[in-house]
């Protein structure tokens, strides 16, 4: 009698173990699907400050003339690389799996999506200082190719700061897994030097239209290199992409075939790199973290940066040349190193996420923040927008969510 009691105990605490584990997950899984729609919510709130009411300091210019190289208010607190395919959600971190074990998994799991959010939120930020700086030191001083050795060189002192200070741990790297990456790597550098080229030449809103067209180059790398055959529905969803950006071309104040092929050789350099990744490390990615190699991404990519600046440009980020050309060389310097910190911010932030969500809500997310980014640069530097150009813009946003959509039965990298 009593060992059928300790029995029927026994299983009393296992169901109401398993129940207490089934409950905790639904909870977490609902607060997970919500994130985008968090961070969508955050960000409208805050979009206005912004953009709206942002003095204009002018920078002077010899002759009389003044350089427009506005200011927006600096934040308050507030893997363009290859990435793994990460099919499932990361698991919560030992100290929330253990109160969870104690009854506060709602609790964790609300807080894990609120770090999840301001992680988004600030991914959006970033991106968006970004190209508001970039666009108005390449509009100063246009050399694509010095300012991408100075973001890559600025990331790689902030790579080398965080090992030193013990921040992340340092990789342990062989020199077969270098020589496989240094060929991305100069795809990821030279795909970098196109973006800066069509950001200096055309609007951010029109540079980020083009951009949108990766998906169909994803799709055509991946059939060539990868023998993947997309699906009829994914097929279809690249119509309203590729004819979006026709139409967003055809009506573009801003265009000019410079800036319009600069995005495509960014596309197509980007797509290949992600692509190729694939087919080079295979696996061995895999003993590096995602931070890691995003590091060693980087620091290859600022090495061949170096001699192409030299051999296009020369030397120009020079305190004499640039007093030489009349313009104030603390504002320039100032918003360079901006864009150079909001560059690797947002990159390492995609990073950080895409180990936090599936590839499909990380892919959605980029296309919302593509969006933002195209509104807020409109809004910002003011740029006109016709009603026909407006709708290539949505029309080839709304083929990227659809494709988005699409691959979530298929793993996407990043």
């Amino acid at each position: 009698m009593q060992g059928a009691a300790v029995a029927a105990a026994a299983a009393s605490r296992s169901t109401a173990w398993s129940t207490a584990r089934h409950r905790g997950g639904s909870v977490s899984s609902r607060v997970n699907v919500n994130v985008a729609a968090s961070a969508s919510a955050s960000f409208s709130g805050s979009r206005g400050g912004i953009v709206a009411g942002v003095a204009l300091p002018l920078l002077r210019v010899r002759g009389g003339g003044r350089q427009d190289l506005s200011l927006p208010p600096l934040l308050s607190g507030g893997r363009a690389v290859t990435t793994r395919a990460v099919a499932a959600e990361v698991p919560l971190p030992a100290d929330d799996a253990a109160a969870r074990e104690r009854g506060g998994g709602a609790a964790g799991g609300l807080a894990e999506t609120a770090r999840l959010g301001a992680m988004i939120v600030a991914w959006y930020l970033l991106n968006i200082y970004f190209n508001i700086y970039n666009k108005q030191v390449l509009e100063a001083l246009p050399f694509p190719y010095t300012i991408t050795a100075f973001q890559l060189a600025f990331g790689s002192l902030i790579i080398f700061l965080m090992w030193a200070f013990k921040l992340h741990p340092a990789p342990i790297i062989s020199p077969a897994q270098l020589a496989k990456i240094a060929p991305l790597a100069a795809g990821h550098m030279l795909g970098t030097v196109f973006t800066n080229m069509s950001l200096g030449k055309v609007a951010v809103s029109f540079t980020h239209t083009i951009k949108a067209s990766e998906p169909f180059f994803t799709v055509v790398l991946s059939a060539f290199f990868l023998n993947e055959t997309p699906s009829l529905l994914v097929l279809g969803s690249l119509v309203p992409i590729v004819g979006g950006v026709a139409l967003a071309s055809l009506t573009e104040v801003s265009f000019n075939w410079i800036g319009f092929w600069s995005a495509m050789a960014s596309n197509l350099l980007n797509q290949s790199r992600n692509v190729l990744s694939k087919k080079l490390l295979g696996g061995e990615e895999e003993a590096l973290d995602d931070i890691n190699l995003f590091s060693i991404l980087t620091i290859l990519s600022f090495l061949p940066s170096l001699p192409l600046m030299l051999f296009a440009e020369g030397v120009k980020f020079t305190p004499g040349y640039l007093q030489s050309t009349g313009l104030n060389l603390q504002e320039l310097c100032v918003r360079a190193a901006l864009a150079g910190l909001c560059f690797h911010g947002y990159q390492k932030l995609s990073y950080l996420i895409l180990a936090r969500v599936s590839p499909v809500t990380h892919s959605v997310a980029n296309c919302v923040k593509r969006v933002v980014v195209i509104v807020a640069s409109v809004l910002f530097f003011r740029t006109p927008i016709s009603p026909v150009n407006a709708l290539g813009t949505g029309a080839a946003l709304g083929g990227v969510f659809l494709y988005s959509r699409l691959k979530r039965t298929k793993p996407k990298d990043a």
